[in-house]
């Protein structure tokens, strides 16, 4: 059995996460756990030995049932923050992905691993009235670049 790149020592945690960017009729897909009051971008821990870009393509397939191609790495990303008590390490890559067919849709809904995430398609203007985390996404999903960034984000 697989197991996601993350560990814990003493208070610290690592996570090794892939993100997907799909963005629809402006609009982009965000979720949350049920019981969180932030939304994150859909995705998943990267199995040991697995490449990050074919850790989003499976997470999105396990997820959604969604065949998604990646376009190409908009960010890499280091983040420090606390989170539940611990103080979390975590090292993501974001993918801005493709979609065979438009998947855009109004309002909340699951996917297929049931009802502990809320999937939405969250108007790109309004953004800023949402939690997004990590906290930079909820401005740089508004104007995706063009080229790779490596951010480092403390606090």
């Amino acid at each position: 059995m697989a197991k996601d790149v993350r560990f814990k020592v003493d208070r610290h945690r690592f996570n090794y996460r892939a993100a997907g960017i799909l963005i629809e009729n402006d609009h982009v897909l965000l979720h949350k756990q049920v019981n969180d009051s932030y939304w994150a971008l859909p995705g998943g821990g990267v199995e040991l030995g697995e490449a990050s870009q074919d850790t989003i393509v499976r997470e999105m397939e396990e997820e959604l049932g969604y065949a998604v191609e990646v376009e190409r790495t908009v960010w890499m990303a280091e983040t420090f923050f606390e989170h539940r008590g611990d103080a979390m390490h975590e090292v993501a890559f974001y993918y801005l992905l493709n979609t065979e067919k438009p998947r855009f849709r109004e309002g909340p809904f699951h996917g297929l691993e049931g009802e502990r995430l809320i999937y939405q398609w969250m108007p790109m203007n309004d953004l800023d009235k949402v939690e997004v985390r990590p906290p930079f996404l909820g401005k740089a999903l508004t104007n995706v670049p063009c080229e790779t960034s490596h951010l480092v984000v403390k606090g």
